[in-house]
């Protein structure tokens, strides 16, 4: 069970709610505050013109909203802002947002009812998730259109998915015993302003990046140990000069899996300690790039992942939502942190991260397809008769086209600003456009790295180097053939693909 309220989440904790499927439990003492918050927010707001409560929203706060209109606002926010399009967000991200959201409003600064709390804990329980569209967010205001889809629920109405069908709203609250949420004061603006489906999407991909980029360095030392490479380009002399953390801990991870390897050599028995006097060398003094420069390609990649966790989770522990009702300060403060400039920058420097590490699995896999390259491997790796076999060949097209794809979809949303709401929002933060479009390059990524694995196991297999493999590479590769079998007929290759990438997705691996 874990206490929201309490204490600040960490991504251990969405982890655990998100895949361990660990329950949710409101702290006694926040939902007391969430209380007197509320309380404080009823008898502040009489007398007063407050955005929101009685005023009209964005360009339209210019008009005073009557007494008894002000239910009708919160409802009418809600409604009219459902206005989404396109595929829905798939149910992990939109329990993620869920989750972000309901930590937002426990920090006492929204004005909300506790029954909103309380509602949106149970849904999250009982995996009962709003249908949510990805289109529709500008990440200014937050995210106005998906929240408004995520309050539609807490008043009962809309769609939810729950029990992998698309229901009524209406159906599942009667089959659960729930009840819709009122609104009192300003629910419907509370609900719908702030930064959580940016942010609850970027935790996940937080997640799944930190796993991608292990499965990456893994990868990579397994292509070394086929090469033979030195380890002096991995070792601790050589990376620990270079003052990035990121590079260091990359090295560190690479020695931790090879340490055991009996196809990684040392530079001095090759050329240090023999008395060589050809002048054309027969084996290269040093490996390619893709080999010889990983601690330095994917240290930034890791201090960009480390970068990217620590401002989203100061992000999913603020509050996102405006005005901020301060019970505290016996006042309520007008301002804009709703806006998801923090989110959306530490997207477009992760996708970018991560299109680079793509980029990599690429260049690694080419060279063990490129026998020119590699000079000890069939063309693309084919195990069968060259010319009527093909190998690797066509599933090699997929790979380039999805970096390809990755390349073009690394540009930034950060400084795509459109000014929209009758230039009301004129700098918005496309958050939300960033958050998805990143959730898209891991996914690719995660597509081509599952290629490149294919081709590992396939050279490992040609070279018969199956005992000389550290303990990590070997496990790997005995768990991946029981996934996809040594192969030199040609068949459809599709199926292989999504087995292993979803091997490597649902498995977390940590060094």
């Amino acid at each position: 069970m874990i206490k929201t309220g309490e204490h600040p989440l960490t991504l251990d904790d969405f982890y655990s709610i998100l895949y361990n499927r660990e329950k949710i439990e409101i702290d006694t003492k926040t939902l007391k505050k969430v209380q007197n918050n509320f309380n404080f927010l009823d008898k502040y707001c009489k007398g007063k013109v407050i955005y929101g409560i009685n005023t009209g929203l964005g360009p339209m706060a210019q008009y005073r909203i009557d007494e008894k209109d002000r239910i009708q606002l919160q409802y009418n926010a809600i409604r009219s802002h459902s206005s989404g399009a396109g595929n829905p967000i798939p149910e992990i991200y939109i329990k993620s947002a869920m989750i972000a959201r309901l930590n937002n409003l426990l920090k006492g600064y929204s004005g909300i009812h506790p029954e909103v709390v309380e509602l949106l804990k149970d849904l999250i329980n009982k995996d009962i998730y709003p249908v949510i569209p990805e289109h529709g967010g500008v990440g200014a205001s937050g995210d106005l259109v998906q929240l408004a889809h995520l309050a539609l629920v807490l008043i009962g109405e809309g769609e939810v998915t729950y029990q992998g069908k698309i229901l009524p709203t209406k159906t599942v609250f009667a089959k659960n015993n729930l009840h819709p949420v009122k609104m009192h004061i300003r629910e419907g603006l509370s609900l719908i302003n702030g930064t959580s489906v940016m942010v609850g999407i970027g935790l996940i991909n937080t997640i799944s990046a930190k796993n991608l980029l292990n499965w990456t360095i893994l990868a990579s030392a397994m292509i070394n140990e086929i090469a033979g490479s030195f380890d002096d380009h991995f070792s601790k002399e050589l990376n620990n000069v270079k003052l990035h953390e990121g590079q260091i801990k990359v090295s560190e991870i690479f020695r931790i899996i090879l340490k055991d390897s009996k196809s990684i050599r040392k530079r001095e028995d090759h050329f240090f300690n023999n008395h060589i006097n050809d002048y054309l060398l027969k084996e290269k003094v040093q490996e390619y790039y893709s080999l010889r420069c990983v601690p330095q390609v994917l240290g930034p990649v890791y201090d960009t992942i480390e970068n990217t966790e620590k401002v989203l989770i100061n992000e999913v522990n603020s509050v996102s939502d405006n005005p901020i009702i301060d019970s505290e300060n016996n006042n309520v403060f007008h301002g804009g942190n709703f806006h998801g400039d923090y989110v959306s920058l530490e997207m477009d420097k992760l996708k970018i991260a991560i299109t680079k590490l793509s980029m990599l699995c690429e260049r690694q896999l080419n060279y063990l397809l490129n026998d020119k390259l590699n000079n000890m491997l069939p063309p693309f790796v084919n195990l069968g008769k060259l010319g009527l076999n093909f190998g690797m060949q066509g599933i090699q097209f997929t790979a380039t086209s999805t970096v390809a794809e990755n390349q073009t979809l690394s540009f930034p949303m950060y400084i795509h600003s459109i000014p929209n709401n009758n230039d009301n929002q004129d700098i918005v933060s496309m958050g939300t456009n960033a958050s998805l479009i990143t959730k898209k390059i891991i996914e690719n990524s995660f597509q081509v790295i599952a290629i490149e694995f294919i081709a590992i196991l396939q050279a490992i297999d040609y070279l018969k180097i199956e005992d000389k493999l550290s303990g990590y590479s070997k496990t790997t590769f005995t768990n991946l053939r029981k996934i996809i079998p040594n192969f030199k007929e040609d068949t459809p290759r599709y199926k292989d693909i999504e087995k292993v990438k979803s091997y490597l997705t649902e498995n977390k691996l940590k060094f």
